[in-house]
C-alpha cells in the first residue's frame, strides 16, 4: 500500500528536485541540461553482441531503426571551448514504444566510465555514466568514434557541416563495469533538422530505456526529476513510450 501511495503522489505532486529544475529551466528559457544542440534524423542497423549475450533483445539481436540523434553541448561554453558533450538517440521502433539512450563525453578505461570529461571535438567515447541493471549484472553502454567515419569536428558548427557533407557513423557499444568494450551496432547521421524541432525535442532517459534494462537507485529516480522538470518548464511532450513510475 505504502509503494502504491507514494507512486500516486508523484504522479501529481512534484518532487523537490522537479521543482528546482523546472524553475532553472524557466530562468534560462532552455533545457536545465545540454541546453545547446543540434539534431539530425538517421538510422541506427544493430548486427548484435559478439560473445556472449547480454540478455536484451535490443543490443543481442539484429535490428534496423529509423533515428533521431541530438548532438549537444552540456554548459554550454562558448565554441570550441572545452565542455562535457552529449549525444543522445532516440529509437523509432513502432508499434512498440521508442528507446532513448543518452551519453556524455567520458574516459574509455573501467575507472572512467562513469565520470563526465570535458572535451572539445566530437570524437572518442561517450558512456552512460549511469550502469544499467540487466538481470543481475551491470552494464555500460557507449557510442565511440568510428575510425573509418568522417570526423564530427569540432563544435556544433563543424558536426552540421560534417553530416552536410557526407553521412558520419558512431559506434554502439555494451560493456560490464570492468569489461572491453563490445560493438553491437552503428548510427549514421544523414540530414540536419530545423531549430524549432531541436528545442520541442524531449528525451526520458529513464522512462524510455530498452526492453530487459533498468536504472535504478538515488541517481536514478534524481535524474528522472531533473529532466521531469526541464521537460514541465519548457511544455515539451514526451514521446508516448508507457512510463515507469
Amino acid at each position: 500500500m505504502r509503494r502504491g501511495t507514494r507512486a500516486g503522489m508523484t504522479a501529481t505532486t512534484p518532487s523537490a528536485v522537479e521543482r528546482a529544475a523546472a524553475a532553472l529551466a524557466r530562468l534560462r528559457h532552455a533545457r536545465l541540461l545540454h541546453p545547446a544542440g543540434r539534431t539530425f534524423a538517421g538510422e541506427a542497423r544493430i548486427w548484435g553482441t559478439p560473445g556472449p549475450p547480454t540478455g536484451v533483445p535490443l543490443l543481442d539481436l539484429p535490428g534496423r531503426w529509423p533515428a533521431t540523434i541530438r548532438l549537444s553541448k552540456g554548459v554550454p561554453t562558448p565554441g570550441g571551448w572545452p565542455d562535457v558533450l552529449g549525444v543522445a538517440v532516440r529509437l523509432h521502433r513502432d508499434p512498440e514504444p521508442p528507446v532513448d539512450l543518452l551519453w556524455s563525453s567520458s574516459g574509455a578505461a573501467p575507472v572512467l566510465r562513469n565520470l563526465p570529461l570535458p572535451r572539445r571535438r566530437f570524437t572518442g567515447t561517450y558512456s552512460s555514466i549511469m550502469p544499467f541493471r540487466a538481470g543481475g549484472r551491470r552494464l555500460f553502454l557507449a557510442v565511440l568514434a568510428d575510425p573509418e567515419s568522417p570526423d564530427l569536428g569540432r563544435g556544433l558548427a563543424e558536426a552540421g557541416a560534417a553530416v552536410a557533407a557526407d553521412e558520419p557513423r558512431l559506434v554502439l557499444a555494451v560493456a560490464s563495469a570492468v569489461g572491453r568494450w563490445r560493438p553491437f551496432g552503428e548510427v549514421r547521421l544523414d540530414d540536419e533538422r530545423g531549430a524549432a524541432e531541436d528545442a520541442a525535442l524531449a528525451f526520458d532517459p529513464i522512462g524510455n530505456v530498452p526492453p530487459g534494462l533498468r536504472l535504478t537507485g538515488p541517481l536514478a529516480r534524481l535524474r528522472d526529476d531533473s529532466y521531469r522538470g526541464s521537460r514541465r518548464a519548457r511544455g515539451a511532450a514526451v514521446s508516448r513510450a508507457a512510463r515507469r513510475g
